[in-house]
């Protein structure tokens, strides 16, 4: 009866551990799809392409007063330009080393002869629609080489306040009361973390040349960074030196769901919510920190129930040594010493019954 249930136990503390790793493998994988959700954290891969060089993809986000100008934003550029060629990397392609974008935020009031409202301003400038590239449900996105930056990009709820519809390419509309026209109707993104971290109701993008014109005072406060990496942080040390942060904060989204990363954050449990700077997060930045968060919680989790496994895997593994110790020394050690002790003597043998013959 006693090995009965000393047989009933293993089988589940055996069935208890393979359960416990399925769950610290689901965990895994899903800190795997999670990492993999948000297209504004991939814009390195996407720009690295075919090339042989690495990259890092960096933001910087500047407090609400102390946003800078798109003198600082050129100035910076020269800076990583001349810290390029101070590399030694390819100056004849200076275009393909590094993209940029930048943006900050506001408010305006959207009107047509159909309808009218308060509307959520993103205004934009570089290559900001490569590093959020929002899906198109008509017309086209607007780009830093327009002729005219009149043109903006509409979300679905205000495409249907507005015009009542979402093929607007090419309509006028009145942005604080000044012309502009429709470049196209977009969908805000889907995902789980987007949806809760974009709470501000109807919104438009337009350029942040056309909103500096409407608001003198507006100021970059998102700058974000694609650039060549020849050597670990060569990226990360380079903006943190160059660019005119002040109390902003540098983030580099290259790496932020691998596993370092996410310890890094276990860490800071419950310190990293402790905002004492001036700084309003985009919502995609705040999608990011909603995946980390995730990311962290299943990396927790995933440790916790390996824990279990890995013990009685050590255990098994030092019992199993223990084991083959003692036969070692019990079994196989004085077996191999009688082989070579017959070995020898047979050998002995063999030698006296050959000098036997000769005499």
């Amino acid at each position: 009866m006693k090995k009965r249930i000393r047989s009933i136990k293993k089988i589940a503390l055996w069935v208890l551990n393979v359960l416990l790793a399925l769950a610290a493998l689901a965990c895994v994988i899903g800190i795997s799809r999670l990492a993999g959700l948000l297209n504004t954290q991939k814009e390195a891969e996407r720009w690295r392409g075919d090339n042989e060089l690495s990259f890092a993809q960096l933001s910087c986000f500047i407090p609400n007063d102390e946003s800078i100008g798109l003198d600082d934003v050129y100035t910076f550029r020269y800076a990583m330009l001349d810290k390029f060629h101070e590399a030694a990397l390819d100056v004849d392609n200076d275009s393909t080393l590094f993209v940029d974008a930048w943006s900050t935020g506001g408010k305006a009031v959207a009107s047509t002869s159909l309808g009218k409202g308060d509307a959520v301003v993103t205004a934009v400038g570089g290559a900001f629609f490569d590093f959020h590239p929002i899906r198109l449900l008509s017309g086209n996105y607007f780009t830093e080489g327009d002729l005219m930056q009149d043109r903006v990009l509409l979300d679905e709820d205000l495409a249907w306040l507005l015009f009542g519809g979402t093929d607007l390419a090419g309509l006028e509309l009145r942005i604080d009361n000044v012309p502009f026209v429709v470049a196209g109707v977009i969908e805000r993104e889907q995902d789980f973390a987007s949806k809760k971290a974009y709470t501000d109701g109807m919104g438009l993008f337009m350029s942040y040349d056309a909103y500096k014109a409407l608001h003198e005072e507006a100021g970059v406060t998102c700058y974000e960074l694609v650039m060549a990496e020849p050597v670990k942080n060569f990226a990360v040390s380079f903006v943190r030196e160059k660019f005119p942060i002040g109390g902003g904060v540098i983030l580099e989204n290259s790496g932020r769901f691998r596993a370092g990363r996410l310890l890094d954050l276990l860490r800071d449990f419950g310190v990293r919510s402790m905002q004492s700077r001036s700084i309003s997060y985009p919502y995609w930045e705040n999608a990011a920190r909603c995946v980390e968060d995730w990311c962290t919680l299943l990396l927790l989790l995933a440790i916790v129930f390996a824990l279990c496994p890995a013990v009685t895997l050590l255990v098994l593994l030092r019992r199993y040594l223990r084991l083959g110790r003692r036969k070692l020394k019990g079994e196989w050690l004085p077996a191999v010493r009688e082989r070579a002790e017959d070995a020898v003597d047979a050998r002995r043998r063999r030698i006296w019954e050959r000098n036997g013959r000769k005499e």
